[in-house]
């Protein structure tokens, strides 16, 4: 047998022993940037902790864990806490597991448990509950490409120490979402059998619905970088807007914008779907004036089952069509 026939062997063996090397390391390179990243997310949030406790804020991510190594990285802690006595405020949870998966390291997602306890100051001690509530991010730089939130039987009530709470809603499922659109931000979101206790509204009855809609917030995105809060000097574009109730169905669109006083100029148009079944909705949840609600509802049913109508609002003085319906206060700071 001659050298050129044992040569092929040669070299593929050669080159199957330099594969083999090559996967070792980049999985020891992956194994050192996990146990790294780890470690990191261990001190970051240490670190953020002591910070926070440092300006008189009590914080909490109980029992901290980093798992999931090779093929996730899974962060958890037994219940989130923060407490700001200097601003009243506080926050507390149940447990909290976020993972990011090998396969999709930018699309990491989290579960929590609640309930969700809050106090601020103007509002009572609430308990927020919920079957399911997930987290989805699609990352990216310099902004996140998504943020969703997806809830399931989710219920609210005070939550008081001394006295009876108060139950205050319930839904069967609810779904928001954030996303840039250029310099702009789009929201998104849905809730479900929404049913709202007539104890906490004054024994008005509200009947189930269902809510959706969709608004872009101009300059969201510059807005969400900086950290604004205030709707001051921003400008709305509502996509659409509907509340539904059996047959009764009011949907809204149009421009919207908040001036530097905190005043509202809109120029929306209202659509609504059956006027008799949403006069009778109306009728129960406003019955001191059910007979004006019907005799105006009566009215628009005569354009037709689905007569829309524009809503303008000028410096806060609102009307609908040539009916005027009163002043909307400032937005505050």
């Amino acid at each position: 047998m001659t050298s050129s026939e044992q040569s092929p062997p040669k070299t593929r063996r050669r080159g199957l022993l330099w594969l083999v090397l090559a996967l070792l390391m980049a999985f020891g390179l992956y194994s050192a940037g996990w146990f790294w990243l780890a470690d990191r997310v261990r001190g970051q949030a240490a670190q953020t902790i002591a910070t926070l406790n440092g300006k008189g804020i009590d914080a909490d991510c109980a029992n901290l864990t980093v798992s999931g190594y090779p093929l996730r990285f899974a962060v958890s802690c037994d219940s989130l806490a923060y407490e700001d006595d200097a601003r009243a405020v506080a926050a507390s949870s149940g447990k909290l597991d976020a993972v990011a998966t090998i396969l999709r390291p930018f699309s990491p997602s989290a579960e929590f448990r609640g309930p969700l306890r809050t106090t601020a100051p103007g509002m009572p001690p609430l308990w927020i509950d919920w079957d399911h509530l997930r987290a989805d991010a699609g990352l990216s730089w310099p902004t996140p490409a998504s943020l969703s939130l997806t809830a399931e039987g989710l219920s609210g009530q005070t939550d008081p120490e001394d006295g009876d709470p108060v139950s205050l809603f319930s839904a069967g499922k609810a779904d928001t979402e954030l996303r840039p659109s250029g310099e702009d931000l789009v929201a998104r979101g849905s809730f479900g059998d929404v049913e709202i206790d007539a104890e906490a509204i004054g024994g008005r009855m509200v009947p189930p619905f269902d809510a959706a809609g969709e608004a872009t917030l101009k300059n969201g995105v510059a807005m969400l970088q900086a950290g604004t809060k205030s709707l001051r000097g921003q400008s709305i574009e509502i996509a659409n807007l509907e509340l539904s109730s059996g047959e009764a169905r009011v949907s809204l669109s149009g421009p919207l914008s908040v001036d530097a006083d905190g005043l509202i100029d809109a120029r929306l148009n209202i659509k609504l779907t059956n006027p008799k079944a949403v006069a009778t909705v109306l009728a129960g949840i406003i019955p001191e004036q059910k007979r004006q609600i019907e005799q105006g509802f009566a009215a628009l049913a005569m354009l037709g089952s689905s007569p829309s109508m524009p809503l303008v609002i000028a410096k806060g003085k609102a009307s609908l069509g040539f009916i005027p319906l009163g002043k909307i206060g400032a937005i505050g700071e």
